[in-house]
């Protein structure tokens, strides 16, 4: 007898989807969406599982204790990059089954980062504050051609935003414990150590997986050590940067600015950094 396969989607970006709903629903009968766009986690997530053979999570951390109340689970279909929210070991361990593809979404986080870049360099966040609150002082802001440009972590996103980067002419560095030699050269690309890049970039972003090695990445020494003009972008993980030194370094402008899509807790709750008026997100 054949088991009907029951699809729980977690994700909310993948629910709100019409052609994903769509094309989920031509493959499987029964499938659970979140439509209420709650953010699932802990017994919540459990719950909304529960009964399930299949998942489609996003950012929802997939822990062993989740996975150890959840018997029917069979398979996990990771939406988005990254799988830090995911206990790979604790899979094995209960013959859950992982679909992934690495750099779906690069294109689109490419495409932020490149807009943050630009969005800062032209001080827009500041300048539209400006006009919203009666004031006409004809903000000037700097270009993105000519730059130098420092990325951290440069696999599939990094790669796709040096694409991006070629016809503003800049000077790109990079840190990675992996290099591409090839992509390098073809590209001009100059790989650097992470405390170099720091200091010559005009924009650093990062474009990293959270784990031990990554966590606070950016502390408040390597803030430290970067330009006073410079602007830091983080479209990757909550966790890569030390929000507090973040705070305090915008708040004396250590740094001229920096935009964010992600943070530690989300929704973020530090009202301080986020009112920042040189903080985009």
């Amino acid at each position: 007898m054949n088991t009907i396969e029951k699809v729980a989607v977690c994700s909310r970006s993948f629910s709100r989807n019409p052609t994903l709903r769509s094309e989920l629903l031509s493959k499987y009968s029964q499938v659970t969406f979140n439509d209420s766009g709650t953010q699932l986690d802990g017994d919540d997530l459990v719950d909304f599982l529960k009964g399930h053979t299949k998942a489609i999570t996003a950012l929802e951390k997939i822990s062993d204790s989740i996975l150890a109340q959840l018997p029917e689970l069979k398979a996990i279909g990771k939406y988005g990059v990254g799988l830090d929210m995911i206990d790979l070991r604790a899979m094995e361990k209960y013959g859950v089954r992982l679909g992934w593809r690495p750099g779906v979404n690069k294109r689109s986080a490419a495409e932020l980062t490149l807009a943050f870049a630009i969005m800062m360099l032209r001080g827009i966040p500041q300048a539209s504050a400006e006009v919203r609150s009666g004031i006409w002082s004809q903000f000037t802001g700097g270009l993105l051609t000519g730059k130098t440009v420092g990325i951290i972590g440069c696999g599939n996103i990094g790669k796709d935003l040096v694409r991006m980067l070629e016809p503003f002419e800049c000077q790109i560095l990079i840190h990675d414990i992996t290099l591409d030699l090839s992509f390098n050269d073809l590209y001009k690309i100059q790989p650097v150590p992470l405390e170099d890049l720091l200091k010559q970039s005009d924009i650093v972003t990062l474009h990293l997986p959270l784990n031990g090695s990554t966590r606070n990445i950016i502390s408040a020494d390597r803030l430290l050590l970067m330009k006073s003009s410079a602007i830091l972008i983080n479209a990757a993980r909550g966790g890569l940067v030390d929000e507090g030194a973040l705070k305090l370094s915008l708040h004396t402008n250590g740094i001229a600015g920096a935009a964010f899509d992600v943070f530690i807790d989300e929704p973020p709750s530090d009202y301080e950094l986020l009112t920042s008026p040189n903080l985009g997100s």
